[in-house]
């Protein structure tokens, strides 16, 4: 690039310096002749030559411009610059081209063009047009407000001329928004801050201009409805206070039992003179001031006088409050505290950090100095306590002063509950997986069952009593009926089993099983039974509660026995107690249980001084084949039995121990809840066992059509079905009992099927050939129970044997429903 010619750097012309040098030459001459000494002469000229060359360097020393002048500048940098979510930034140049915008700009206005293309209303265009050319000449100008059309929104402009040479200008738009005092505040009072207000004896709501509560302090809510989990959210506020007849102002819940609250109106936004009807929209915040608050000055001055009221007053509260000195350690902790980082026992150690884990420590430690040092401050901090390092909590810290020694009051929230709540869900959640599971293993092997019991029976029609085989087919089958019965308690926690729900009170079940439950017991347990007033009925069947009450009090009676023995007591003595309880909707959703609905209970208690469970089998007491006892003492399938019962019929069942009053376990206990009954009893089909009859009662004989996928159980049951004179043809599954049908070749009686079976099931099978043959019955074998699969079969004239079944069963059925159909 060729450089241009600068007058300042470029050097004299050769004639121009020629004579300033002869012009030098002469004036020393003339210094020497004047004065005669060269001395002198010389000197003048040395200092001459210095000016010169002094005023040549001047002039080298001046720079040109810099070619970089004359480059763009980098608008990515500014661009970040600029960025901004509550402004929107753009920049034009001289031309008023936009060189440059923010995303908010972008948002805004939807727009990436210049402000000029912005649909300013006319007069707002007009102001903007002015504004510019302001700011082009004076620097700077504002446009009060500026609207355009299609948008509510309106802005403020500012607009500035900045950058090298000033040839940009910088407009930003402010939205103009109309603040309330009291946005923000619903938020904030039902959060932290609010805790903090409750916590010093105040309490606040946001109450709107028709009286109606918007929000409150979680401090209100639990004194005027005993929760602070609840809501007053559309409650009238005048209905949460009541006044004696001294006008003093108590919460309606407390009545005159309670403290007196002064009451202060804060109105909010107060209205101006033209602005009446906005004001009337505004809310109001009420703040109770508790006459509690300064303990009538008994708090004032400082001193160690004022620690044994406030640790009277802390001992009073539910939450966990204890008190620190300046130095960090502890002076008082009330029982709240100590249970919820389980020191009852123990008792407090030296420094709230020692409670902790080793990790937090320091972290404890620091924040205790700091707010035992500083200013008046409050927070909060996440830390793992040292006897359960899973679960995080919460401990508040708040600066305290004018109380002697306290310095740092810290609270924490009894989590026991929560963390029962929470075990109780997960527990539920891993009950049903297992169940699945357990349903589809029994399914699975009652058709095993059901192959070996057949061959069994069909190997006794060729043995007699004596014969050296008779004993050992009777001992197959004996092991084989053994192993069908855990399958029906397998059946029973699947909840899969057939249940015959009758309405009924849940203390006659008690008293009719009361009897047989003090024989089980002995001499060495003393059994109590207890019942509520008014208690809800209940649909369940009956004979299955009484297998619930059974399993578990056997289960208690062993479990007391074992705590005994352990404990190396041979005379020992426990207690058995059966109570029923009634708990309403609203003491269900105190409880905060999500897996229950809130709805109306009739509650059964089972209680025990066995020792209690040991924390990690909790979790794992209702699952199939789960055991404390030795082996051979137990399938560990009474629990998961229990389980299965009650949650078919609709309930739940917890299990959680019991605490003395010194904090050591004395017993399990295991609570059922079941919904109480509300309306008439439903219409269900009933359909009692079939009763093993001989099969020669019907001797018409008949053709049956038998459709089963397992090749042995199909096997079996077309050998019993031949051998009591019936004509059988077998298929393997669905599709291929159709083609057996719409073949025409033979007109079948009955068809036997099973249900779950691969391509086309029993249910499929059966509505395809009823479109072809209306009036054939069906006899369907399952492992599944007859209820839930006559609730998802909507077939009509459908029968149902339960697998697995003998083959007196098999031909007893079959001609039971022969029977019935030919009437």
């Amino acid at each position: 690039m060729v450089q241009e010619d600068n007058p300042v750097t470029r050097l004299p012309p050769l004639p121009l310096m020629l004579g300033v040098a002869a012009a030098g030459i002469v004036s020393v001459s003339l210094v020497w002749l004047v004065g005669q000494q060269t001395v002198v002469a010389l000197a003048y000229g040395g200092a001459l030559v210095a000016v010169l060359l002094m005023l040549l360097l001047a002039a080298r020393l001046k720079t040109a411009p810099v070619e970089g002048d004359t480059l763009q500048p980098d608008w990515s940098v500014t661009s970040v610059a600029i960025e901004n979510r509550r402004r929107a930034v753009v920049i034009i140049d001289r031309a008023n081209r936009m060189v440059c915008a923010n995303s908010t700009y972008e948002s805004w206005f939807d727009s990436i063009s210049s402000p000029y293309d912005l649909a300013f209303d006319t007069s707002s265009r007009e102001a903007v047009i002015a504004g510019a050319r302001d700011a082009w000449r004076d620097g700077s100008a504002k446009v009060a407000e500026v609207r355009l059309e299609g948008l509510e929104a309106h802005y403020q402009l500012q607009i500035d001329r900045s950058g090298r040479g000033e040839a940009y200008l910088v407009w930003r738009f402010t939205e103009l928004r109309e603040e309330r005092s009291y946005e923000g505040l619903s938020e904030r009072l039902s959060g932290r801050f609010g805790e903090v207000i409750s916590r010093s004896g105040l309490e606040l709501a946001l109450v709107g201009p028709d009286g109606v509560v918007l929000t409150t302090t979680p401090g209100l809510a639990e004194r005027a409805t005993g929760s602070r989990d609840n809501s007053l959210g559309g409650l009238e506020f005048v209905q949460l206070l009541r006044s004696d007849d001294r006008d003093r102002i108590f919460f309606a819940r407390e009545g005159q039992q309670g403290s007196p609250q002064t009451l202060v109106h804060v109105p909010l936004d107060a209205p101006s003179a033209d602005k009446l009807s906005d004001a009337d929209q505004s809310p109001s915040l009420m703040l109770l001031v508790d006459s509690s608050v300064g303990l009538g000055g008994g708090w004032e001055g400082s001193g160690k006088a004022a620690i044994p009221q406030l640790e009277a007053l802390l001992s009073a509260l539910p939450l966990g409050l204890a008190l620190t000195d300046r130095d960090g350690r502890f002076l008082f902790a009330n029982k709240a505290f100590l249970r919820a980082v389980e020191r009852v026992d123990r008792g407090l150690p030296q420094f709230p950090s020692d409670l902790v884990v080793r990790e937090d420590k320091a972290a404890l430690a620091d924040t205790v100095r700091r707010f035992a040092k500083g200013a008046t401050a409050s927070g909060d901090m996440a830390v793992r306590l040292a006897n359960d390092k899973e679960e995080p909590v919460s401990i508040g810290l708040a600066g305290v002063r004018g109380l002697g020694d306290a310095a740092v009051l810290l609270s924490i929230s009894d989590s026991s509950e929560e963390k029962r709540l929470r075990r109780q869900v997960a527990q539920a959640t891993k009950m049903q997986a297992v169940g699945q599971l357990a349903g589809g293993v029994a399914h699975d092997f009652n058709n095993v069952l059901t192959a070996i019991i057949g061959y069994c029976d069909l190997m006794l029609l060729r043995h007699t009593p004596g014969d050296s085989d008779y004993d050992d087919i009777q001992q197959i089958k004996a092991n084989s009926n053994r192993a069908a019965s855990l399958t029906r308690q397998l059946l029973a926690f699947s909840r899969q089993q057939t249940l015959r729900p009758v309405v009924l009170q849940l203390p006659d079940v008690v008293s009719e099983v009361s009897q047989l439950l003090k024989r089980l017991m002995g001499e060495k347990v003393e059994f109590s039974v207890r019942h509520d007033r008014e208690l809800g009925s209940v649909r369940a069947d009956p004979q299955q509660l009484e297998q619930v009450i059974i399993n578990l009090a056997v289960n208690a009676r062993d479990a007391m026995q074992m705590n005994a023995i352990k404990r190396g007591k041979q005379d020992w003595k426990g207690s058995l107690t059966l109570a029923t309880r009634r708990v309403s909707a609203r003491d269900v959703r105190k409880m905060g249980i999500d897996i229950m609905p809130a709805d109306d209970y009739t509650v059964l208690i089972v209680q025990d001084t066995g020792g209690g469970i040991p924390d990690e089998h909790l979790n794992k007491i209702f699952e199939p084949f789960f055991t404390t006892k030795e082996q051979g003492k137990g399938t560990g399938l009474g629990l998961s039995t229990v389980y299965g019962i009650v949650k078919q019929s609709n309930g739940f069942i917890f299990a959680d121990n019991v605490q003395g009053p010194d904090g050591t376990l004395i017993g399990a206990r295991f609570t059922m809840y079941l919904p109480v009954h509300k309306g008439e009893l439903p219409a269900i089909m009933r359909r009692e066992e079939p009763e093993e009859t001989n099969a020669t009662e019907w001797s018409a004989g008949g053709k049956l059509l038998l459709v089963e996928d397992e090749d042995m159980v199909r096997a079996v049951a077309e050998r019993a079905l031949a051998r009591a004179g019936y004509t059988v043809t077998t298929a393997a599954d669905g599709e291929e009992g159709l083609g057996a049908i719409a073949n025409g070749t033979t007109e079948f009686d009955l068809i036997v099927s099973d249900v779950v079976m691969p391509t086309m099931d029993g249910p499929a099978m059966a509505r395809a050939i009823r479109k072809v043959k209306p009036k054939i019955p069906i006899l369907f074998m399952s492992g599944y129970a007859e209820e839930q699969l006559r609730n998802e079969i909507d077939i009509e004239d459908m029968h149902f044997i339960p697998k697995p079944f003998s083959v007196q069963q098999i031909n007893a059925k079959v001609a039971e429903v022969l029977s019935e159909h030919r009437k």
